[in-house]
């Protein structure tokens, strides 16, 4: 049996996960706990961005033997509409400002000098049949093609979030393995935002089944 926490930033996607079953509880982060496939289960809505992300972690994370995330994000060349399992995260607002150059580093580590390998890896996929993707996060919405092609060109991303890079990070920090699902709303353009709103719930849903299949393979 292990202690997981699993973290989505909005309800939408927390409630497309056992939805309606557990008990929850008041504080400073909307929390269900419940029993799931022989693990003990909390299920906790963060809000949006690494901040966020990161502090539902460090507040909620100390009991847990392993950190998930589920939700949703956007596309750098990934197809729509499917679930990805995120084999690796990295932070794309990390880094250095230079003349001419944003020089991206490990977060965390010193934005100065040679600039190693930016991300972190997630513990190996037990055989869920799903694509792989590496993920940039960031404090931003990107919905502009221009950047999301930085992204990918500069970062060999293929999705893109707000929160998947800072909950790595956390868990880096605290010595847990840590995984993602995440499912495709939108493709990070100009009709970004219409789209994502469209697509939120069910793809809410495809990352939540991908998480359920998870657990039982754990």
């Amino acid at each position: 049996m292990f202690h997981i926490l699993i973290l989505a930033a909005l309800p939408e996607e927390a409630d497309a996960l056992f939805p309606g079953e557990g008990v929850r509880e008041a504080g400073p982060f909307a929390v269900r706990r419940l029993a799931a496939y022989g693990h003990n289960l909390t299920i906790a809505t963060s809000g949006l961005g690494k901040v966020n992300a990161a502090l539902a972690v460090g507040l909620l994370g100390a009991e847990a033997d392993l950190l998930l995330m589920t939700g949703t994000c956007g596309a750098l060349g990934a197809e729509p509409g499917r679930a990805y399992w995120i084999a690796e995260a990295v932070q794309h607002d990390y880094g250095a400002m230079q003349p001419g150059l944003f020089r991206r580093y490990r977060a965390g580590e010193w934005p100065i000098g040679e600039a190693g390998e930016a991300h972190f890896a997630a513990m190996p996929d037990p055989g869920l049949g799903l694509p792989h993707a590496r993920i940039a996060s960031g404090d931003s919405f990107v919905a502009c093609p221009d950047a999301a092609a930085g992204l990918a060109r500069d970062l060999g991303a293929t999705l893109v979030d707000m929160e998947v890079g800072a909950v790595a990070q956390a868990a880096t920090r605290l010595g847990l393995p840590w995984a993602a699902i995440k499912a495709v709303t939108d493709e990070a353009n100009g009709a970004s935002a219409g789209d994502f709103h469209a697509n939120l719930v069910r793809a809410a849903r495809a990352a939540a089944d991908g998480i359920e299949r998870l657990l039982d393979r754990l």
